[in-house]
């Protein structure tokens, strides 16, 4: 990094925490618009790899989204 941040940036820790969490997720949006320049770690490729080898060997254990839906609102609602 060519120069030091200060962190949290001033002024960041009198604002609201809704301010806060704005502030958040618009530097987010910044990184998110180019995901090619964030580099993904050997572990999640790895991850990803074993994955989609279960899923293609029908060992995901997927189930529908009407099912996982269902069991959300339940536990939702206790």
């Amino acid at each position: 990094m060519a120069y030091a941040l200060q962190i949290p940036p001033l002024g960041f820790d009198e604002l609201p925490v809704a301010e806060k969490i704005e502030y958040i997720q618009a530097l987010w949006e910044r990184i998110a618009a180019h995901p090619e320049d964030v580099p993904a770690p050997q572990w999640h490729r790895e991850l990803l790899a074993e994955r989609i080898s279960a899923h293609r060997a029908g060992d995901g254990g997927a189930r529908p989204w009407s099912e996982v839906r269902e069991e959300i609102r339940t536990i939702l609602t206790w």
